[in-house]
Parts: C-alpha cells; structure tokens; sequence
C-alpha cells in the first residue's frame, strides 16, 4: 500500500462538537482521495495528502477541509455503470448525496457531490447509514396529494410540474398521487372526498385561484372530519397536514410571500427539505353560511378589476387583466358601505408594530372588545392577513402585517379623484409608503364586517347586462385571486395559524442566506 499522510480532519473538533463519528472511510471525490467522517450532522471530508520526501509537514496544512450539513441533503443514490437499455443492477461506482443549495435572490437549487468507491459492502454500508439520518428528520414528506390546474397563466402548469417538479419529488423517493383538474371546483370535490391520513401534505400547481381552492379544500374537509358544521365555524380546527405552493399563475402572492421569488424549483425543494410555516387564515361568512376560508380579500376596485377581467375569459391572460385594469380604472366610482371592525391592541414591544406609521388606528386601552363603525364611500377596501408580496408590490399589498401574527390589515382607500388614487396605485411597485396619503387608513384589526349599501358601485352599463334585482343584490369580492358575488354582510375574521405551509417567512429570508459553493 503507498505511503500517504491522512490530513489532519479534525477528529478533534469533531469530539469538542460533541459529534460522534458513525462512519470514516475513504473516497474519490472530485478526482482527489479523501478522508470522510459522517456524524449525524455532518458529513466532512479532507484530501489525502501525499507524504513530503523531507517529513516536512506543511503541505498537510494546505488540505482544506470539506463540509455538507447533513440538514441541507434531501437525498443519496448508490452510483451504478448501466449499459443503454439496462435498468436494473450495474458496476457500483460509488454514492451520490444531493442537497439543497441557497443562490442568490431568495432562490433554492440542488447540486451533487460524488463519492466514489467500488468497494460493494463499503458503499451499502455507508448508504445505509445516510439513509437512517435522512429519515431521522421531522416534516420531510413520503407521501403528497398534488393538484395541478393545466388552464393556470399560459397553460404552463403541466409542464412546470412533469418538467421541474416531479423530478425532484422523485429523487427524494416522494410518493406522489396526481389530479389534473379538469373544471373549477374540481379539486375541492376532490378533498371532500379525500383521505388526508394517507397524505404528508397537499401541493397545488397553479395560480392564486387554484391555490386559494386548494386551501379552502383542504380546511373544509379538516371541519368535516372533525364533526364541524361547516355553515357555522366560529373556531375552525386546524389542517391536518401541510399544503406547499408551486407557482405557476400570473401574480403568485401567496409563493412570493413564501418564498420571496416565483420559481417553481425553490418551492419545490421548501416542499422536499419540509420547511414548514405556520400561517393565519381568515373565514369569509354571512349572517347564514360559510363562503369560503382564505388569506385576503378586496372589495371595491380590486374585486371589480376582477370581476370585469373574468368576462373576458376569451382574452390571453396578461391582455385580460390589463384591460379590465384601465377600463374600471377609466370608470372609477367608490362603493358605498359600512364597516365594523374590531381593533387589537398592539404591543409596544414589537419592533414590526412599533415601525407602523403613526396614522395607523390602533385599538386604545380600556376599549377591549369595543367594536368600531365606519360608513362612507370607498374606492377600495382591502382585508389581508398575510403581507401579499408580489412583482408589482414587493413590500407587499399590506407590508405591516406578517404570515403568522394573529392579526389583519384593514386598508380602506376613500373617494378621491381618479389621478390621487393612480398615485397610490405607483406607490405599491417602489419603496415609498404608499398609505402616506389623507385618503388611505390602514387599521389592525382580528375581525371586520363589510355591508354595502345595496346597489352601490354598479353604473347604468352593468346594470343593463345584468338582471336588475341581480345586480342591486350582488357585489364582487375578490377573496385569493377568487371572484365571489355576495349580497349581503360578509364577515371577516382572522384565525391564527390554522395551516401550515411549505415555505420559510420572508421576514427571515435575507438573514438565512448563505453563501455555499456547489462541488
């Protein structure tokens, strides 16, 4: 055997860590013999350095260590030679581990490093060992239940998903059972009729429409399992298991406010790694009936964007929503309503809170469970609980609140003239305030009611589409991306952290990044 000197791998440190060595052994990695050591949360390895003819020692200090926190691997293949066709059995040439990589940009990617071993009972036995840390880990789903909506943006869902998703589900041995949605309302029947126990989580490949669906889907059926009378949910039960995002619409908030970025293979690898986010949802009622649950909601301007835009279904989807965007901008009128809502009392130790401007309305001490009444006309009414980031606000719809917080953000935008609010509207899309404005109030609220005067915010043109008695009755609400038609008091309330998502709060993401270097 030739004469080598092992590099000196920090067995020491190892022991200092408190990390106890399951396996050391010797593999080829980048063309180069090196010296691994695994621990539960590590896998380091150093080159293997040949010994000085003169005993000097100084070359040794030149190996540089290698580290994999064993946190960031999400899965480890045995490496086999296979002639073309052949799909079973080969020469071992080593293992392959595969972990999650930060780019720039808030962006996820995989990369590979190779250890090479011929050695068969070397590499199964190393092989086994990885494999027992990666199951070790909590969150990290076996099995999913996967929605995808073909008709989402461009048509790109099916492609996005068999494309860049699958892929990686597969690589980390992910179970998966797949619904290709054929109509609207298609995956909620599905859920309805789902047994969640069978599933780690529920993934939806869409747009905001598709995924509020899937949320909606995936709450109702954890009140109905739960004995709940889904006309009446005052205190809704939790989602059993998580639901992950893979962006493929037009705006994308919710994987925005995920994930800081739209790109479906770092929702994938969040989904993958089990990167869980608690998250508040909200319950759309009437006086008689649950409407739906969801992370906002807009009444006024932006429901009726929407509204106008789903006439024009005909239309190529950027077109669409274009149009309807400067033809109700062109026939801008306010909604006349009253609002009721009930503040929270913010706490003066919280930084976030505290950066509020000071117009921001806030409950006061002493006025516990004192409900607030506000009636007036309104170019926009805008319900959030969740910050609502996208490409066109990337501070977000409602920038003070956050993903898990237990509060919403009422924003009300009252009449004003058709060039103020254009001025508003800009704000959103740079880094200025955009409620610094006398006719924008912004309120932290846990629950609000919304009663519109009837007929209110419809001209002479819609009233002649439609059916009269219809159209004094019914206002658009755009509740996810989702156009809904309700008539009467709709209630809002805000229920902290009632599902889980795949996914890390974007307050953190900044700070998470690091800097890695692929092998």
């Amino acid at each position: 055997e030739r004469q080598r000197r092992v590099a000196p791998l920090a067995a020491t440190s190892l022991a200092e860590a408190g990390e106890e060595p399951f396996l050391r052994g010797i593999f080829e990695i980048s063309k180069r013999s090196c010296d691994v050591v695994l621990s539960a949360r590590r896998l380091r390895w150093s080159p293997i350095l040949p010994e000085s003819p003169t005993g000097d020692s100084s070359m040794v200090l030149q190996a540089q260590e290698e580290i994999i926190e064993m946190k960031d691997v999400f899965s480890v293949k045995l490496k086999r030679r296979r002639f073309v066709g052949q799909k079973n059995g080969g020469t071992l040439l080593g293992i392959t581990i595969f972990k999650c990589l930060n780019k720039e940009e808030n962006k996820l990617t995989d990369c590979a490093i190779h250890l090479n071993n011929l050695s068969e009972d070397h590499c199964h036995s190393w092989f086994r060992h990885l494999k027992e840390i990666l199951n070790g880990f909590q969150n990290r789903p076996k099995s999913l239940k996967v929605f995808v909506n073909p008709m989402s943006h461009k048509k790109e869902a099916t492609h996005i998903y068999y494309e860049q998703v699958a892929p990686l589900f597969k690589l980390a041995d992910i179970k998966t059972d797949v619904t290709v949605t054929e109509y609207e309302g298609h995956a909620l029947s599905v859920l309805k009729e789902c047994e969640l126990q069978a599933f780690d989580g529920v993934v939806c490949v869409g747009g905001d429409g598709s995924v509020s669906e899937v949320a909606h889907g995936l709450l109702l059926k954890a009140q109905i399992d739960a004995g709940k009378d889904t006309d009446y949910i005052p205190k809704p039960v939790k989602a059993p298991i998580p639901l992950g995002v893979i962006p493929a619409g037009t705006t994308n908030i919710l994987a925005h406010t995920l994930y800081g970025v739209k790109h479906a293979v770092t929702a994938t690898l969040h989904i993958v790694m089990g990167h869980i986010q608690p998250v508040d949802v909200c319950t759309f009622s009437t006086p008689s009936k649950l409407l739906r649950f969801g992370f906002s909601a807009m009444f006024g301007f932006g429901a009726r964007t929407l509204a106008l835009a789903e006439k024009h279904r005909w239309m190529p989807a950027s077109q669409r929503k274009d149009f309807a965007f400067i033809k109700t901008l062109a026939d801008l009128k306010p909604e006349e309503c009253e609002l009721s809502f009930l503040p929270v009392e913010i706490s003066q130790g919280d930084p976030h809170e505290n950066n509020r401007k000071k117009k921001e309305k806030t409950k006061k001490k002493g006025s516990k469970n004192q409900w607030h009444k506000i009636q007036g006309h309104f170019l926009n009414v805008s319900i959030m609980a969740i910050p609502c980031l996208c490409s066109m606000a990337p501070r977000g719809l409602a920038p003070n609140t956050r993903l898990s917080n237990g509060s919403m953000a009422l924003i009300l935008v009252q009449n004003t003239s058709r060039t103020e609010f254009i001025k508003h509207l800009k704000r959103y899309a740079s880094e200025r305030n955009q409620f610094n404005f006398p006719f924008v109030e912004t309120y932290t609220i846990q629950e609000v009611k919304v009663q519109p005067r009837l007929g209110s915010g419809l001209d002479t043109k819609e009233n002649t589409c439609m059916d009269a008695a219809s159209a004094e009755r019914h206002h658009p609400w755009n509740i996810d991306g989702d156009l809904l038609k309700e008539a009467s008091e709709v209630h809002v309330r805000v229920h902290p952290q009632l599902i889980n998502l795949y996914g890390v709060n974007t307050d953190d993401l900044e700070s998470s990044q690091a800097t890695c270097n692929c092998i």
